[in-house]
């Protein structure tokens, strides 16, 4: 299985390479910056250098094509301003399902925020973030080309993952490894079952592989 990652030198990025190199796939990243190329050779991935705030659909869709699934890890980032929520959180995450689209990929699967909505109130940066991410994902299911789930990860942390997790479609608020955001997203790349579903993630009792095989087909 291919699977191409935007946003490919984030944390939980660089955690699901290194998760889908070893289990024998095949991984690449696209990275903004050809001096993170290492890292992503360290992790198992192939690095993709392209820019997904200026590159057009036509470029992305030729980094996608051949790809079995596609993830969209990107984000602007905690230190950037409002303008990048929109040209990141927002526009670049239109862009690659718009690609994903044309490169005939269907298996789609785009990282969210717990509380994101394109009618979100307010005018503080983390208020435009979770503005920008609705609206990317509410045009993520308006593609009926798309295979689309959605993952909306709590407070994420830096902890050690436990491989226990509580995925459903209303979990509540809590926090959760990024370790463990990379290995529901892995079995969701791997899981078709799952398209048409937005999931909140946060710590809890199942096993990562019970969690999405219980919720798959929902």
């Amino acid at each position: 299985m291919r699977t191409v990652i935007a946003g490919g030198h984030g944390q939980i990025a660089l955690r699901l390479e290194r998760l889908l190199a070893a289990r024998g796939d095949e991984v690449a990243g696209i990275i903004r910056k050809a001096e993170q190329a290492d890292d992503l050779r360290e992790a198992g991935a192939e690095p993709v250098v392209l820019d997904l705030e200026s590159a057009s659909v036509d470029e992305v869709a030729e980094r996608l094509r051949g790809a079995d699934a596609a993830v969209f890890a990107a984000g602007a980032g905690p230190g950037s301003g409002a303008a990048r929520k929109g040209t990141v959180d927002k526009a670049a995450a239109v862009l690659f399902a718009d690609a994903a689209v044309k490169a005939g990929v269907r298996r789609f699967v785009i990282v969210s925020s717990m509380g994101a909505d394109p009618e979100h109130q307010g005018d503080e940066i983390f208020d435009v973030y979770l503005r920008a991410k609705g609206e990317a994902d509410a045009y993520v299911r308006g593609l009926d080309a798309l295979d689309w789930t959605i993952l909306r990860p709590g407070q994420l942390t830096d902890d050690a993952g436990t491989g226990l997790v509580r995925l459903e479609a209303r979990t509540g608020r809590g926090p959760i490894p990024r370790d463990d955001v990379a290995a529901v997203l892995a079995e969701l790349v791997d899981t078709p079952a799952t398209a048409g579903l937005t999931l909140e993630l946060i710590s809890g009792p199942a096993p990562v592989s019970v969690a999405v095989k219980s919720v798959a087909g929902n």
